[in-house]
């Protein structure tokens, strides 16, 4: 499908005529206001949600790339970055920056390993990671990119990373390891200490990817909840990173990747003296860098406050351990693993889930699909507070109807099912090339 249809206006609309037609698009969107979705959004409510805008648009012209020229980003960035340092074990040498997501902060971990290791150990030409196959994808996003070469290692029956087999898995060429605090698909810590204890031995870099839990998981210990060490406290954790668009509940495009010291971030800037235009330095992947994302993530640390984020987590923890509760009492569910927070999957060996998700669909819920095993994803918010019986109450009917072999219409079970029983993983990735080729394409 071309997109030649679509061209810029010849007159402009009026501003009321703009904002209607968004709306009327906007219609059509998940509704994650009231609860019905489970992942992309952190909703915190509408007052935390106004603050945010606020704070937003107060500094939406504002350009991160120049703190000389704002200093009162420079001002947020770096009070967001040590509030960070400090909820994560972080000292007096711990060092970071703001990126505009959890992507771009494995990318930096990435890259400063690389880096690094072309600086102090030459002799690596085809560097190496060890990630469990739990690890977001993003750090197969960084391997592609950077050149590194992703060495994965499987997960324990928990879905925890297999110890052994990260020690196992060391090289003369690996130059980073990490572990994930918790991974996204299961909601479960990676033994941390002892997958530390390997790298440091190593000589090693160790990164814990704690995008998803470095804003909760604090909180939750405060709150009487057993949490596995997992931060800079540990011995051999070199890097961290956490989102504070997650469950920090700030705007959309903040993230923090914080490093031991400044002898590791050094590896993370790029400098280029020789440009005509000036003499160039950047800290992250991103030359401009919204400035309302910074001001924002500064605003709601600080409106908050521990006391806020200790009540949004109690909130947090509640709703999940109920929902938890109540898939494992509908009969032929049950939870992946232990999870240690607020994120957790839930499979069957009787029922396909994938039609399951298909039925729930049906009934207004979105419930996101992940395979090796098949299961259904749920990450839960304080929108969800409110929700539970209702969701439950869906979710027992709509086993029961998959259960009687009662079809959904519309539904993408098969799809799922067939892409993720398919041994030849290449026609796969054609598939996801080609959906994603047709979802940039002009309706």
């Amino acid at each position: 499908m071309t997109q030649q249809g679509i061209k810029l206006p010849a007159s402009g609309m009026d501003r009321e005529t703009v904002l209607a037609r968004m709306r009327e698009a906007r219609a059509r969107d998940a509704n994650w206001r009231d609860g019905r979705t489970w992942s992309l959004v952190y909703f915190a409510g509408e007052e935390i949600t106004q603050l945010i805008q606020e704070a937003y648009t107060m500094f939406m012209a504002e350009n991160g790339l120049s703190p000389m020229a704002f200093p009162s980003l420079k001002k947020f960035e770096t009070e967001v970055v040590a509030m960070t340092a400090g909820l994560l074990g972080g000292g007096g040498e711990t060092v970071g920056s703001m990126t505009s997501g959890g992507t771009e902060s494995i990318l930096m971990a990435v890259k400063t390993a690389r880096d690094m290791a072309r600086a102090n150990r030459p002799e690596i030409t085809q560097p190496e990671m060890i990630i469990p196959v739990t690890v977001h994808a993003a750090f197969e996003k960084a391997a592609h990119y950077f050149n590194v070469k992703p060495v994965r290692i499987p997960v324990d029956p928990d879905f925890r990373a297999d110890v052994e087999a990260a020690r196992a898995a060391v090289s003369p060429n690996t130059v980073l390891m990490v572990g994930s605090a918790p991974a996204y698909p299961h909601g479960v810590i990676d033994p941390i200490g002892e997958m530390a204890a390997i790298a440091a031995e190593k000589g090693i870099l160790f990164h814990v990817d704690a995008c998803l839990g470095g804003f909760l998981l604090p909180f939750i210990r405060k709150l009487g909840y057993s949490v596995p060490d997992f931060d800079f406290t540990v011995p051999g954790v070199t890097s961290i990173s956490a989102d504070v668009h997650k469950y920090g509940f700030a705007a959309k495009g903040a993230s923090v990747i914080l490093y031991r010291n400044r002898n590791i971030r050094r590896h993370q800037f790029f400098v280029y003296p020789d440009w005509p235009g000036g003499l160039f330095g950047s800290p992250t992947m991103t030359g401009t860098r919204p400035g309302g994302a910074i001001a924002a993530a500064w605003a709601v640390m600080h409106h908050l406050g521990e006391e806020g984020y200790l009540k949004l987590a109690k909130v947090i923890m509640d709703t999940a351990r109920k929902l938890m509760e109540g898939i494992q009492a509908i009969p032929g569910l049950y939870i992946l693993g232990k999870p240690d927070m607020s994120v957790f999957a839930f499979g069957s060996d009787t029922l396909d889930v994938y039609a399951l998700a298909d039925a729930m669909d049906a009934r207004g819920w979105h419930l996101n699909r992940q395979q090796l095993p098949p299961c259904l994803h749920m990450m839960v918010t304080p929108a969800h507070s409110g929700i539970v019986e209702a969701f439950l109450n869906d979710l027992t009917h709509a086993s029961a109807q998959v259960a009687a072999n009662q079809p959904t219409e519309g539904g993408s079970a098969a799809m799922y099912g067939m892409l993720g029983s398919l041994p030849e993983r290449k026609i796969v990735r054609q598939f996801i090339l080609d959906f994603m080729d047709k979802l940039t394409s002009i309706e």
